[in-house]
């Protein structure tokens, strides 16, 4: 029970769908670096030899069929050394329905998105876009069974959304907590691979696989992390792009310290739902009579646990952990009834059953795994399941664009934070491995073009913790009149199949489907 205890605090934390993401010439048509084969009328130079997927995946969608794509591992050096991207393939049930190949990917960066295909169908994803394409999942590069990546991390590490930090002692502890891990990140890149774990050579990636399905043109859906892997597909190669769909924005194409601190601009924008919840409920949970009363909860218990952390018996849940808890229980209002069962429990300092509660499954709803921050350090340190999601999720990161590498920048940040998001902005805020990164970024962040065919739909949630309604409509703006933004009256990290509004549901499955981008900027009511 202990080790499976702490495995589980950890598989709450690594839920958080996150975040977003070498010399590139400003013009998109160069962007892409050296053409990728198969490029000439369309032909393949080579065909994926479909076949049966790894045990884990086919234990999971065992209607999926598998196959690896070769690429480079550094695209400056095309005829070098090699590694495999492995994807996944759900043909249209109806061939003379199907229109091309949707390729997909669930965030992170670091999750694995081989299963996406067949999550989608269960999900319900409509008819009409199933039959429409042969949909294409994938681990990108670093992940899983594509040429895995890992620091090594062990147990102990809190994970990648820095700590909640309630003073600027709490910067400068993590400070040499963020550096350590930077450290071990660079001693364990035995290979050299970690340094092109990028959003540039993924979007390279993307257009290998695009020649080697034999596909002139693909069409794509990410989600969060996912939106900027196909902000960067439809930049660097904009006549490949078919029909494209981000959904849940983080605003660019990579993921910087401005970026970060958004998450507490969406904790604070999605709060009040969870608030307004828990007070209709106050008779069941105790939490507080009106969404005033919620909030004030929040930050009573918070600042209890900062003083005096609820012991599990199997290592402390402090005000850090709460939060965290609270912040990943605001993706989806399917996790509310678990998120106040733990304010509930937590009140009552019955920290075993908090402990039970977060070894619990996690909560539904949520898109896909993603690079997220962690528990409570375990008592004995152990390899950690998400040693290569956390460590996919800083290689992109951190190559992708500067960080900033004075302390004094993340002091500043939190304070800042503390005052306007006080309720997860000081986490959002604080100091990363990025700002120790051993090598900085290889090429420019990929600029996103408004140079091309009209084909982004860019959805987005009103209120979303992770990736805020501001990321839609920064998107919106840098692709100017290639792109149409559908805001959702909704909450939670997903619109369009996670979510279940019908407004949203209509319009892309419209715009996969027969190519309907809107002749303008949409609503959706709730």
């Amino acid at each position: 029970m202990e080790r499976r205890r702490r495995t589980a605090r950890t598989a709450l934390a690594a839920m958080v769908l996150v975040w977003p993401l070498v010399a590139v010439p400003s013009a998109a048509a160069d962007q892409g670096g050296e053409p990728a084969a198969g490029d000439r009328g369309g032909e393949a130079a080579g065909q994926v030899e479909w076949g049966a997927c790894p045990e884990d995946v086919a234990a999971e969608a065992p209607e999926l069929e598998c196959g690896t794509v070769p690429v480079p591992v550094d695209y400056s050096d095309p005829e070098g050394t090699e590694i495999e991207i492995m994807v996944s393939r759900l043909a249209s049930p109806d061939p003379d329905k199907r229109r091309g190949v949707l390729l997909l990917n669930p965030g992170g960066p670091g999750g694995s998105g081989l299963s996406m295909p067949a999550d989608l169908v269960s999900l319900g994803m409509p008819a009409d876009a199933v039959n429409s394409y042969d949909l294409i999942g994938m681990d990108t590069r670093g992940v899983g069974h594509s040429s895995p990546v890992n620091c090594g991390f062990t147990t102990d590490y809190r994970g990648n959304i820095p700590p909640y930090a309630v003073d600027d002692a709490a910067v400068a502890e993590h400070a040499a907590v963020a550096e350590a891990a930077a450290d071990q990140c660079a001693d364990n890149d035995d290979d050299g691979l970690l340094r092109h774990v990028s959003t540039a050579n993924m979007a390279r990636d993307l257009d290998r696989i695009r020649a080697a399905l034999g596909e002139e043109k693909i069409s794509y859906f990410g989600l969060s992390y996912g939106t900027a892997l196909g902000a960067a597909y439809a930049s660097m190669f904009p006549e490949r792009s078919d029909r494209i769909v981000l959904d849940s924005n983080i605003g660019d194409t990579h993921l910087d310290h401005e970026g970060m601190r958004r998450y507490g601009l969406g904790a604070e924008e999605t709060f009040p739902d969870f608030a307004r919840w828990a007070a209709e409920r106050h008779d069941e949970y105790g939490l507080g009579a009106s969404p005033q009363e919620v909030r004030a909860t929040y930050f009573e218990l918070a600042e209890r646990l900062d003083e005096n952390p609820v012991d599990t018996g199997d290592g402390p849940i402090d005000g850090a952990l709460f939060r965290l808890a609270t912040f990943v229980g605001l993706y989806s209002e399917l996790s509310y009834p678990q998120t106040a069962e733990i304010w509930q429990l937590a009140l009552a300092s019955d920290g075993a059953a908090v402990g039970e509660l977060l070894d619990a499954a996690p909560p539904a709803g949520v898109p896909a795994p993603a690079a997220a921050a962690g528990a409570a350090p375990a008592p004995r340190a152990e390899p950690s399941p998400f040693d290569n999601t956390w460590s996919v999720f800083l290689a992109v990161t951190c190559n992708d664009v500067e960080w900033p590498e004075d302390v004094d920048t993340y002091r500043r940040s939190v304070a800042e934070d503390r005052e306007r998001y006080p309720v997860y902005g000081p986490a959002g805020a604080n100091i990363m491995p990025c700002a120790f990164w051993s090598q900085g970024p290889a090429e420019p962040p990929v600029e996103i073009t408004d140079d091309g065919p009209s084909n982004v739909l860019i959805m987005q949630n009103l209120r979303d913790p992770v990736t805020p309604h501001l990321g839609g409509q920064m998107l919106r703006e840098k692709f100017g009149q290639r792109s149409r933004l559908v805001s959702v009256d909704g909450s939670g990290h997903g619109a369009y199949v996670y979510g279940d509004n019908p407004c949203a549901q209509e319009v892309a499955t419209a715009f996969l489907v027969e190519g309907d981008l809107p002749a303008q900027d949409t609503s959706c009511p709730a």
